[in-house]
């Protein structure tokens, strides 16, 4: 009898109290640059380091560790795509931003190039949508394995009228604000977050009603409805994944209220301080939720992933100062393959495994969070439509010294991301083993070689002076260009592809 009274309470203690599997959150912000924060990621800081106030990031950084070496795609929607299927840009060949209107190439027109043939409705959950890549996203599969999954934000996976669009398709059980629209068409309130009719276009936040007409910015009201829904599964001790996605800090460019002053105060110029206060705003948003989680006493099973799309944005105007300085020491700024549009600010906390205040320098690519969030949750033996091209790097995780130089990453930019031409911005490829680094030019059929340990800045092209290099990383490169049938633009005057970068 007694045996069978411990056995009975055994039972009901574990049915109280579940295995616990860790929660996990990606913070991820929009255009976010690499030293737009208080927090360097680069042995020194830097002027711009000296300009915004995010304590939030310094804190999480001091729990966690800092990736110096993190990269994502030029622009945004190939990064998302990326990160969703677990597949490079020029596998799944969505190597522009999406447009809301399906079938509409966001490509600018070009003299020289025709358009290359890439997936402009973007990213498809099932087979057979025109124009898209149909691939399996992890919060599908963490769904199926019993995660609560939660989109709050900026999704943009794909066009409106495609299954892409709507973040139920891919996985989510509950979503806030996504949908196929690529910025907000504004952050206030006041104007119902462009929700207004007969104003109202495709970028109009949804979902927000119940701030229309308060004082309430966006990043505070997608942070506020992203703990509201956390509230159900912390409650149910159900393990839940987390996708917080901003639209902060894309443009358009709109005062933050709560932070702005101190800008002004500090002299920067409108557009300067209107851009500092957005990452003030969305710095607070982190804070806000790390103090939701401890308050909840989940902090201690919750990994966060801080993260961002693109480099920072350094075309000016909109930005202010002088163009293509903004990321200084790197090079360019978003929509290009050089440091500027593709390295980005990366932390991950994971208590009781990740050592507090490290740094890791070995380098990922965003298509390695597919891999590492499904091992994170302890999800072994999934199928997939898609092969995966990124790698776990939950090696780095629980040894920050871990080093790889063999590893390959690429880039592929085969479009008209504006109407003028600038530094790896319109028709580039790029790929990193090691220290070195191979940019393609396509229009003008070049290759450059830098030495990142040395010339971060990219500033001394060494293609002469190591050939050998040259035809190595070139080959690498188209390789994986013609195997994964990487759209390539073509010659408007002869009709005849670009080369490979190893045909040249």
């Amino acid at each position: 009898m007694k045996n069978l009274i411990f056995l009975l309470l055994l039972i009901s203690s574990l049915s109280a109290h579940p295995q616990k599997r860790p929660n996990i959150i990606v913070f991820l912000v929009d255009d976010m640059g690499w030293q737009d924060c208080s927090l360097p990621f680069w042995d020194k800081p830097t002027p711009q380091n000296q300009i915004y106030h995010t304590p939030n990031m310094e804190r999480l950084a001091k729990e966690g560790m800092k990736f110096t070496n993190a990269y994502a795609a030029p622009v945004c929607t190939p990064s998302r795509s990326s990160m969703l299927s677990g597949m490079n840009a020029a596998h799944h060949r969505i190597t522009n931003w999406t447009s809301p209107y399906k079938n509409t190439n966001t490509d600018n027109k070009d003299e020289q190039m025709e358009a290359a043939p890439w997936m402009i409705n973007g990213l498809s959950p099932v087979p057979d949508i025109e124009k898209t890549t149909y691939a399996t996203t992890f919060p599908e599969l963490l769904r199926e394995s019993g995660y609560y999954t939660i989109h709050v934000g900026k999704g943009h996976w794909a066009s409106r009228g495609t299954p892409g669009a709507n973040p139920h398709q891919m996985g989510f059980m509950v979503n806030i604000a996504g949908h196929a629209g690529g910025h907000p068409q504004s952050y206030l309130a006041e104007d119902n977050y462009g929700n207004i009719t007969g104003k109202a276009q495709p970028q109009a936040v949804p979902d927000l009603e119940e701030y229309f007409g308060t004082d309430t910015f966006l990043t505070e009201a997608l942070t506020k409805e992203a703990i509201r829904a956390l509230d159900a599964p912390i409650r149910n001790k159900q393990p839940f994944y987390l996708n917080m996605a901003h639209y902060a800090v894309h443009l358009p460019y709109m005062a933050d209220k709560r932070f702005i002053q101190k800008y002004f105060d500090a002299g920067l110029d409108s557009t300067e301080a209107i851009y500092a206060a957005l990452i003030e705003g969305m710095d607070k948003s982190l804070g806000d939720i790390m103090d939701f989680l401890k308050k909840k006493k989940v902090d201690k099973n919750t990994i966060i992933i801080f993260m961002s799309d693109n480099g920072g944005l350094s075309l000016a105007p909109p930005r202010g100062g002088k163009p293509q300085t903004q990321n200084f020491p790197l090079k360019a700024g978003k929509g290009s393959v050089y440091e500027g549009g593709i390295r980005e600010p990366m932390i991950v906390k994971w208590p009781g495994v990740v050592k507090p205040n490290t740094v890791a320098k070995q380098y990922l690519i965003i298509e390695d969070f597919f891999p590492t969030i499904l091992q994170l949750a302890g999800i072994k033996n999934y199928k997939t439509v898609q092969t995966i091209d990124g790698r776990s790097f939950v090696p780095i995780l629980k040894n920050s010294d871990y080093t790889d130089t063999s590893r390959v990453l690429i880039w592929h930019f085969p479009n008209k991301w504006t109407g003028k031409d600038g530094p790896g911005i319109n028709y580039f490829s790029a790929i990193r083993m090691g220290r070195w680094k191979l940019v393609y030019d396509m229009r003008n059929g070049k290759n450059e070689l830098y030495d990142l340990t040395k010339d971060i800045g990219e500033t001394e092209n060494l293609v002469s002076q190591y050939p050998q290099k040259v035809k190595q990383l070139s080959k690498i490169l188209s390789d994986s260009l013609r195997k994964w049938k990487s759209p390539m633009p073509s010659f408007k005057n002869s009709g005849k592809q670009v080369p490979w970068p190893d045909e040249l």
